[in-house]
């Protein structure tokens, strides 16, 4: 299965206009963004958890990271109320489930294989101190990828040319970039060379963004 794989192109995916998927468990569906790979998969995905839902023990071979959006995901390790960031690197296991619900972003076979970084961060209380508007934090930066979430006061503008792509979702709020108005749950992925412009709307914007990983872009190892 391929979505939205030329990663050469620039994509737009407002996620809630999308049908929900049952996956493979009971309870748990999804919204699929992007995609290499059948149930194995380079994968960019918005997943819901039934109240009461999990799935069975397992291991992320290729590793996982993802953004509890709303609810409280739960699995050994703990509970992650809504605004947590994630990262479950190459190796290791868990039993996901949420007895009250919940929805996440998660992006799963993309991670450098020799990374062993896992670990948990509320994103809200990362932010630096604003600067024209803009309040942002660093969650994770290495030789592959940098990883933030921001602030933007309403009308805050806010650029990146980064090498090696951008990937954006809006966690709330509203902004205009390119001619497009993305909202909440809203998914932007710019190439290779494209410059990201956003301007945040009336109500401000949050937003997570990944930069220089398109490159390393290809099927799981499997």
């Amino acid at each position: 299965m391929e979505i939205n794989a030329d990663f050469s192109s620039r994509v737009v995916v407002h996620s809630d206009q999308l049908e929900w998927q049952a996956s493979p468990m009971k309870g748990v569906d999804r919204r699929m963004l992007d995609r290499i790979g059948g149930e194995v998969a380079r994968a960019t995905t918005i997943v819901r958890y039934a109240p009461g839902s999990k799935f069975s023990a397992h291991t992320h071979t290729g590793g996982e990271e993802f953004i509890v959006l709303d609810g409280v995901f739960q699995d050994e390790h703990g509970d992650f109320p809504a605004g947590t960031y994630v990262r479950n690197p190459p190796t290791s296991q868990h039993t996901p489930g949420s007895e009250p619900g919940c929805t996440i972003f998660v992006k799963l076979w993309q991670f450098d294989m020799d990374d062993r970084n896992q670990f948990r961060k509320t994103m809200a209380d990362e932010l630096a101190t604003p600067v024209n508007g803009v309040a942002t934090a660093t969650l994770h930066k290495d030789a592959r990828e940098t990883v933030t979430y921001s602030h933007l006061d309403p009308g805050a503008q806010m650029a990146s040319g980064a090498a090696g792509g951008i990937e954006v979702l809006i966690i709330g709020g509203s902004l205009t970039s390119g001619g497009d108005l993305l909202s909440k749950n809203d998914w932007l992925r710019l190439p290779e060379g494209e410059t990201l412009s956003v301007t945040a709307g009336t109500d401000g914007a949050k937003l997570w963004m990944k930069s220089g990983h398109l490159p390393f872009a290809q099927p799981p190892e499997v």
